[in-house]
């Protein structure tokens, strides 16, 4: 079997199915084990000649992130072919289901997939009477980055009953300015920790805004908020205490 997204390999290693995987894509590094796959490529294209040499009895392939022509080929070859590309928390649960049943761990998958539906659940029902917050994701700071309706980070967003300024942006990670986020009133800003968008900008330059002036800037780890695994509900749960502290 070949996984050509970190968050399928994840998938498939959280269901039992992590020993079958021959070869994987750049930044599939999570857990530890992943990291001694072969990787055959990433968001710049696969080797397909290699693909071919593994010969894989399923490809789970990631129409977001892997090249179209890619995906076409494979299938045009005749390998047994699954897309995963979750586009809410909820289809993580999804997902597992069917990896489970594709690779014969049918029971592992129902139960880590029964575990993280309850888990959403509970956190949701949690923190749906509670006040919204203005929040600022700050997905990269040159260019200035965030997301909006549509995007996966925007599913962590209202779970945790945050008010996204931004959601309302014509694309689903647009590109924006320091004005523009001075006029939204952001009561927090999210970032990841990656050293380049902390240092990006000095945001402490803008004390008008209520996320600085409060002190409400927070940072995660990228691949708690970004992959769509099982670990989203950490990413969710780190959200949720980051607006919580807004609130008081």
């Amino acid at each position: 079997m070949i996984a050509l997204s970190p968050h399928g390999v994840e998938m498939l290693f959280a269901i039992g199915a992590g020993d079958s995987i021959v070869a994987t894509t750049d930044y599939a590094d999570f857990p530890a084990a992943a990291k001694n796959i072969p990787s055959i490529g990433g968001y710049y294209g696969i080797q397909i000649e290699r693909v071919i040499e593994l010969n894989p009895d399923l490809i789970v392939v990631w129409q977001s992130g892997n090249k179209i022509e890619d995906i076409n080929q494979l299938r045009d070859l005749g390998f047994t072919i699954v897309n995963s590309d979750p586009k809410r928390l909820a289809d993580v649960a999804t997902d597992i289901e069917l990896l489970g049943k594709l690779t014969g761990h049918s029971g592992k998958a129902k139960q880590v997939a029964d575990d993280y539906r309850q888990q959403l659940a509970e956190i949701t029902l949690q923190n749906q009477m509670k006040p919204a917050v203005k929040v600022f994701y700050q997905l990269w700071s040159t260019p200035l980055m965030t997301v909006s309706k549509g995007s996966w980070i925007q599913n962590l967003i209202e779970v945790c009953h945050g008010e996204n300024v931004f959601y309302n942006a014509a694309s689903e990670y647009p590109q924006i300015s320091i004005e523009n986020v001075l006029l939204t009133g952001a009561e927090v800003i999210l970032q990841s920790q990656d050293e380049g968008n902390i240092l990006g900008i000095n945001w402490s330059d803008w004390p008008e805004l209520p996320a600085v002036k409060n002190q409400h800037i927070y940072q995660f780890d990228a691949d708690l908020l970004h992959r769509a695994t099982p670990r989203a509900i950490l990413g969710v749960n780190a959200v949720c205490e980051a607006l919580d502290k807004v609130r008081g």
